[in-house]
């Protein structure tokens, strides 16, 4: 029960992870010290998606799994909901490959029009001083 459990934790830490790495960008826009944190997270998510690298949650979780006696795919609601969106079938190298595209596109868009916004801020101020 204790492992099965802990393989629960390690995915929902897993796909918080992922939306982290997608739209953590919005928390920065309110939180700009959130960079630190964010930046790095995006830089992992999409080496490992442009590499087809296998995230280290991955095998935890799967041994966790065996170890509680589960052959991977467990009958809980986690397991039943949240492993096809971490795992979908038909996930090739090529689609890994897109996923790494969007999430640099996604945030680079994001940081851009912060950037922008924190420009327009700074040249209104000279403009009126």
């Amino acid at each position: 029960m204790l492992y099965r459990v802990t393989a629960d934790a390690v995915l929902i830490l897993h796909l918080a992870f992922i939306l982290w790495v997608l739209i953590g960008a919005l928390a920065v826009w309110r939180r700009p010290w959130l960079a630190l944190l964010h930046l790095p997270a995006c830089v992992w998510g999409t080496l490992v998606e442009l590499n087809a690298w296998l995230c280290p949650l991955t095998p935890l979780e799967n041994r966790l799994r065996q170890l509680g006696g589960e052959a991977g795919i467990g009958e809980s609601f986690i397991a039943h909901y949240l492993l096809p969106i971490l795992y979908p079938t038909g996930l090739t190298p090529a689609i890994q490959w897109w996923l790494g595209v969007i999430v640099v596109g996604l945030n680079g868009t994001l940081y851009a029009a912060m950037l922008y916004r924190q420009w327009r801020r700074h040249t209104g101020r000279r403009r009126q001083g």
